[in-house]
């Protein structure tokens, strides 16, 4: 009997993740090992379980996607990620892919799609939604895509800068961050100063609509 493909979903939201592991779960050569509902507990059940695939979500609490995913293919390149999202034209396509995200999926893709990314990259090969624009597929295999003037100052982040940088968008405080990261109150104030200089914005309100405008952060209602 064929080694089942063992799959971690990290999803914040309880009704897309719960509807996602039923449907993973119908299907004879998939195990769902693991759930995650925020980007730092998904790098750590990958630790813990190692799993072939890694199905992520862009805008989670503490850890968005993509600094997950980056921090996955660094501790762990084999286990293969797929982007989940519910944007077409996710201007985060291109540097995704540089990290080493196999997949690219749209939250409104049928079970068949989705069973055939988690073959396709444990193929070897890389998948996209088939919905995915012809004009994003066409940036991302030419690597012409342009990148805005905010993407080009949130790339001057460190990693640790923007976790810090998503936590305080989040609304967390300096002492909720120090905790959370086992660092001094001063660190994650130094964190501050230098990210609010790369990103030339003058305050927390300024910050928060950075994050929302790059895609990071979900708007609460």
């Amino acid at each position: 009997m064929d080694k089942k493909v063992t799959v971690l979903l990290a999803e914040d939201h309880t009704i897309v993740r719960q509807g996602l592991a039923k449907l993973l779960e119908a299907e004879p050569g998939i195990e769902v090992v693991g759930e995650a509902r925020n980007g730092r507990e998904a790098v750590s059940k990958v630790d813990e379980l190692k799993p072939d695939v890694v199905i992520m979500d862009i805008a989670m609490p503490l850890l968005n996607g993509i600094e997950a995913t980056r921090q996955i293919r660094k501790n762990r390149p084999q286990t293969k990620v797929i982007i989940l999202s519910m944007h077409s034209q996710d201007r985060f396509i291109s540097e995704l892919f540089t990290l080493g995200a196999s997949g690219y999926l749209l939250k409104d893709s049928s079970g068949p799609d989705i069973v055939k990314a988690i073959d396709s990259v444990m193929k070897g090969d890389t998948y996209l939604s088939p919905s995915i624009s012809k004009k994003v597929i066409e940036d991302y295999v030419s690597l012409k895509k342009t990148k805005s003037s905010r993407e080009d100052l949130y790339a001057k982040l460190s990693n640790r800068e923007r976790e810090v940088f998503q936590m305080i968008a989040e609304g967390r405080s300096t002492k909720e961050i120090a905790d959370i990261l086992c660092v001094s109150v001063s660190t994650v104030k130094t964190h501050r100063a230098n990210i609010m200089e790369k990103l030339e914005i003058e305050n927390i309100s300024q910050l928060i609509h950075f994050a929302i405008d790059l895609g990071l952060v979900e708007i609460q209602y």
